[in-house]
This record gives structure tokens, sequence and C-alpha cells, in this order.
């Protein structure tokens, strides 16, 4: 069986939701953009990138909060407050970064069809709260039989040169869009990084449909690109 890897046609999308399962902050994004969303008829692209290509473009060799100790440090403790504040389950990962090739790829066939949320959840979920490798073959046969899906097929199609390359490429743009860390948000040329600036893309995304100054009517009291700061 060849599953596609194109997209499948959907309406014009309102965010492009970038993310990597590795990435910690894309966890709680991941688990709640898809009913955030819906709550105000908005639509989602999911667009998986990795994000060590790009760490490594900005010259960094691995996650910044392991190049900083206090940072690093910071981050388990601000997730778990995130997590609790969401009504999220939470296990700090034994491994960090946790390596998930595999799984992006399956995401990347994904794109567009009706398992793609299902899936990145549940991945997620055996991430940051089962606490498992799930770059394995086995975990992620059982994970997409378990959704219903099938895995051989999806197994095979995912390692592909072709979706390889789709992998590369996506990653490449997300350089060209000049995103430095997940999850990223955008809405029209907008960028919103972090899972704390969800809810501001959200905003932003509602009130672009029905204004020519979408900062002012979501709340944001200036055009903040075209603040004069002063300095030279």
């Amino acid at each position: 069986m060849q599953t596609s890897i194109t997209p499948r046609a959907s309406a014009s999308a309102d965010i492009e939701f970038w993310f990597d399962f590795s990435s910690v902050y894309s966890y709680p994004s991941v688990m709640r953009i898809d009913s955030l969303a819906a709550s105000h008829d908005l639509v989602v692209q999911w667009r998986p990138f990795l994000l060590g290509p790009v760490f490594k473009a900005l010259g960094w060799e691995t996650s910044p909060f392991l190049l900083q100790k206090q940072k690093g440090d910071y981050m388990w403790r601000d997730i778990a407050r995130q997590c609790e504040k969401y009504g999220l389950p939470w296990q700090q990962p034994s491994v960090f970064p946790r390596r998930a090739l595999l799984p992006m790829r399956i995401a990347l066939l994904g794109e567009g069809q009706s398992w793609m949320v299902p899936f990145c959840q549940e991945v997620m979920r055996r991430c940051f709260v089962l606490d498992q490798a799930v770059d394995d073959r086995t975990i992620m046969d059982a994970l997409l039989s378990g959704l219903g899906l099938p895995a051989p097929a999806l197994l095979q199609d995912a390692e592909t040169e072709e979706n390889k390359t789709a992998l590369r490429m996506r990653t490449e743009r997300a350089k060209e869009k000049g995103i430095f860390g997940a999850p990223t948000f955008f809405v029209g040329d907008e960028m919103f990084w972090g899972d704390d600036r969800l809810d501001d893309a959200v905003r932003y995304a509602v009130s672009a449909r029905s204004s020519q100054n979408p900062l002012a009517t979501a709340g944001f009291p200036i055009d903040c690109s075209k603040q004069k700061t002063g300095m030279p």
C-alpha cells in the first residue's frame, strides 16, 4: 500500500503551526491548539520540521536549554507549571532532547489527513508522559495500530527517499521563514514564538478576519513592527 505524502486539499489556513516532537514547549501546544482553534472556527496547518538543523544553522550544536544549565533548570520547572495550569499530565523525560526523526517523518505523511492531530498528540503523550523512545520502530508500529492506521504501510512510506527529502525541504523552509525555535505560529506574515504566545496567535487570527489592523483589534496596543525604539 502506498500512502500519499501530498497534503489533502483543505480550507485556507488561519494559523500555521510549526513544531518538533523533541521540543518540550511544543508538547502543550500540540495538546491545546486543535480545540483552541476549533472554538474560534480557525483552521490550523500543522507544519512538522526538524529543530536540530535550525539550531546548527544558528551555531548551536544542541538545545540552548542544555548549553545553559540555569536556563535548562528553569525550563523543567516552568513546563511543569504550564502543564499543571492547562491540566496536562507531565513526566520529565529521562532523555533530552529525545530523538524523534521517525515520528516526524510520519507526521509529514499526515499533513491534511484526519489522523494528524490524534497521531501528534499520542506521540507527545508517549514522549512527555510515558517517557518512551518514540523513534523506536516497534513503538511507532504499536502507536499507529492503536489509532487504527495501516502501520506497515505508513512506516514504509515514512522512510522513502521522497519523504526524507520532503522533511529536509520543510526544515529549509523553516530557516527561510526565520524560525529559530519551536513551537512557532504564523498568521499570515506575523510570527509568534513559544507556547505562551499561542493564545496571542489565536487572538490575532480571529481579528485578522475582519480588520485591516488586527494587532489593534486583537488587543495589542500598537503595531510593534512599526514602533520606533529610539535606538540608532
